[in-house]
């Protein structure tokens, strides 16, 4: 495993956009939309994850581990609220360089970016307090979401915290045939696997790598609706992120599929969230808290 620990000096080098080498029809939905200037790539958006942080109570008490840090945007998050270190641990080389540059805007020194394997992370036992995880299971099968959350348990300390940002199917009775079309097409649009299980699921996996759950939310899968791209972006974010999209040939096709497809399925989609800790015997049984 080769890792890369790198400066918060070189977050400001110019870094090519995400996919910039492929076709706009050919690219993972989720790199198109960075490529166009959308920063939170979430599916319950940024209120799920500011959702999650308050209730994990992220603070100076914490060393935080991040799988998959993207773009950067829930690292600058979980630094604003100045934790005892930071690691985040991404497989894109490319990616790697945009949240190291989250990390430098920061300006947080005890923080940096591993080039790695969520599955496999070059650090050793216990080294986390907090484990977050956003958007990046569900495009994983069910062995390597098994894979990824026994690491997650064994870099957490004693009762340390797991926390997960997910797309989900509802309800839990839905259908195994059902399950699969939904998939399938997200898929075919998205050009990523998705591999996703109702909000029952979600916990079972969690629970099958020594987890108990805490909090459960929520929320609507709106990635790209307008309300959501404004509350997401902010409103001058929402402008370029559109603007970029008109002017960028094919990009609005793209997307509006990408929206279609939400829409096709917008009664079975949803985003969860979960904060799981890591089980010792005294631990409590849940308790599910839905997203106003």
């Amino acid at each position: 495993m080769r890792t890369s620990e790198r400066t918060p000096s070189l977050a400001h080098e110019s870094v090519a956009p995400l996919g910039a080498h492929l076709d706009v029809q050919k690219m993972p939905a989720h790199w198109l939309m960075a490529r166009l200037g959308k920063r939170v790539l979430r599916p319950g958006g940024i209120e799920t994850t500011r959702w999650l942080l308050e209730h994990a109570a992220v603070g100076p008490q914490d060393d935080v581990i991040e799988f998959a840090p993207g773009l950067g945007r829930t690292a600058a998050l979980v630094l604003s609220k100045r934790p005892k270190s930071y690691n985040g641990v991404e497989r894109d080389a490319r990616a790697a360089q945009f949240a190291e540059q989250a990390l430098g805007r920061v300006g947080f020194r005890d923080a940096r970016v591993l080039l790695g394997d969520a599955a496999s992370v070059p650090l050793p036992d216990a080294s986390a307090t907090l484990v977050v995880g956003e958007a990046m299971l569900s495009m994983q099968t069910v062995s390597t979401k098994q894979a990824i959350m026994n690491e997650a348990h064994r870099l957490l300390q004693p009762g340390g915290r797991y926390v997960i940002h997910e797309l989900a199917v509802t309800p839990d009775s839905l259908d195994s045939a059902e399950l699969a079309r939904i998939q399938a097409d997200l898929s075919a649009t998205i050009h990523v696997g998705v591999r996703i299980g109702t909000v029952r699921d979600w916990r079972q996996w969690l629970e099958g790598a020594g987890f108990a759950i805490e909090q459960v939310t929520t929320a609507p899968m709106a990635l790209l609706e307008p309300a959501r791209l404004i509350r997401d972006e902010g409103v001058a974010g929402a402008a370029r992120f559109l603007f970029n999209a008109l002017r960028t040939r094919g990009a609005a096709r793209r997307l509006r599929a990408v929206r279609r497809v939400f829409h096709t399925h917008q009664q079975h989609l949803c985003a969860v969230g979960m904060i799981a800790r890591r089980a010792e015997p005294t631990s409590l049984g849940a308790t599910d808290r839905p997203l106003a």
